[in-house]
C-alpha cells in the first residue's frame, strides 16, 4: 500500500516526470524532460512534478527543484536502492492512480522503457515509445512525435486514455538552466513493501566497462566506425580518434555483429539513440536503422569513400576520401592542437 504524506492531493493537470536515478545520481533524461514539462505547463497550466524512487534520495530534491520541478514526490525505501521492474511497478502504478496526473513522461532508457510499458499496461492507458518531441495540440492534447517506418517518417500520436504516458529518448531535449533558489513541494511517500511477496533478488551488480566515455548515450562527442573500416584492427582508428578527443566510441550494427565491439556501444534502431554535439561517422554508410539512431546529433561528420552514401544525406560536414588517409591525418592534426 502506498500512503502519501505531506500535500500530495489529486491533480489531473499535473505534468509528471519519473526520474531514473543510480546510486543516488540522477540519469540526465530526467533533467531534460523537466525542461520539456515546463514548455508544455506554459500551454496547460498546473504544476510540474517528478517522482523518484530510491533508497536515501533525499538530496535530489533540491536540483530536481532547480532544473524545473514544482513538487517532487520522494518515495524511498531499502527496497527501492536498486532498480527491480517486480517492486518498482505496483508503487510508481499506485501513485499514480492515487494522484492522477494528466501526462507521464520516461526516459527511453533501458530501465524506463520497462517501467513505462509495466506500469501503463497496469493503468490501462497508452504508451508512445522513442518519442523524439513532444507538443500540445489547440484542444490541449499531448502530441507524441516519434520516427516511424525506420526513420523514414516523424509520426504525431495522441492518446486517447489517460494518462498520457510517453517515453522520450534521451539527449534530444535541453534542460533548462538551473535556479538554485526554488524550493519545492516535497511530498514523502510512504511504502509498505513485504519482503516475502518479492521473488527476485540483485545478489551483485556487475560494470562491464566503467568511465564517463563509454556510456554513449550522455556522451557529448561519439566517434564511430562502420563496416567500410574492414577489420577489427583497422578499427583503432576510430578509437585513436576518439581518445583524441576525449570521446566515447560507437559503432554500426554491422559493426557488433563482426565482434569488433560490445552491443552497449551500437548506435541505431536496435542499439542506442544518441544526440551528441559532435557525430563523427567513419567508414558508415548510413542504414536507415543507424540515421534512426543519431541523426539528431548537432553536428554530423562523415568520413566515406563513397560520394553516394546515405549518410552523406544528414551529415553538416562530409569527406569523401580514402579513410585509411584522412583518419590518421585528422587524429595526428587534432593532437598538436588538443
Amino acid at each position: 500500500m502506498v500512503v502519501s504524506e505531506g500535500e500530495g492531493s489529486p491533480r489531473d493537470d499535473e505534468i509528471w516526470v519519473v526520474a531514473e536515478q543510480l546510486e543516488g545520481r540522477l540519469r540526465t533524461v530526467a533533467l531534460e524532460l523537466l525542461g520539456k514539462a515546463r514548455e508544455l505547463r506554459e500551454k496547460l497550466g498546473g504544476l510540474v512534478a517528478i517522482a523518484v524512487l530510491g533508497h536515501k534520495i533525499s538530496l535530489l530534491q533540491d536540483t530536481l527543484a532547480a532544473y524545473g520541478a514544482d513538487k517532487v514526490y520522494l518515495v524511498d525505501h531499502p527496497a527501492l536502492e536498486r532498480y527491480s521492474s517486480e517492486i518498482y511497478t505496483p508503487v510508481l502504478a499506485k501513485l499514480i492512480m492515487d494522484h492522477s496526473p494528466s501526462i507521464v513522461l520516461f526516459g527511453a532508457t533501458y530501465n524506463g522503457r520497462e517501467l513505462a510499458s509495466r506500469v501503463a499496461a497496469r493503468l490501462r492507458t497508452g504508451l508512445t515509445a522513442d518519442c523524439t518531441d513532444l507538443q500540445i495540440d489547440e484542444k490541449g492534447r499531448l502530441v507524441q512525435v516519434r520516427p516511424a517506418f525506420g526513420g523514414k517518417i516523424m509520426a504525431s500520436v495522441l492518446c486517447k486514455t489517460r494518462p498520457q504516458m510517453a517515453t522520450v529518448r534521451p539527449r534530444v531535449m535541453k534542460p533548462r538552466a538551473p535556479d538554485s533558489s526554488r524550493k519545492p513541494v516535497v511530498v514523502n511517500v510512504q511504502v509498505d513493501i513485504d519482503p516475502g511477496s518479492i521473488r527476485m533478488r540483485i545478489l551483485q551488480v556487475v560494470k562491464e566497462v566503467t568511465g564517463d566515455a563509454a556510456n554513449i548515450e550522455e556522451a557529448d562527442i561519439i566517434v564511430a566506425g562502420g563496416r567500410g573500416l574492414g577489420s577489427r584492427k583497422n578499427f583503432q582508428l576510430v578509437e585513436e580518434l576518439a581518445k583524441v578527443l576525449h570521446a566515447s566510441v560507437g559503432g554500426s550494427r554491422a559493426v557488433v555483429d563482426a565482434g569488433w565491439l560490445p552491443s552497449h556501444q551500437q548506435v541505431g534502431l536496435t542499439g542506442k539513440t544518441v544526440a551528441p554535439k559532435l557525430y563523427i561517422a567513419i567508414g558508415i554508410s548510413g542504414s536507415v536503422q543507424h540515421l534512426a539512431g543519431m541523426q539528431t546529433a548537432k553536428t554530423i561528420v562523415a568520413i566515406n569513400q563513397d560520394p553516394d552514401a546515405p549518410i552523406f544525406n544528414v551529415a553538416h560536414l562530409g569527406i569523401v576520401g580514402d579513410i585509411f588517409e584522412i583518419v590518421p591525418a585528422l587524429t595526428d592534426e587534432l593532437r598538436k592542437h588538443l
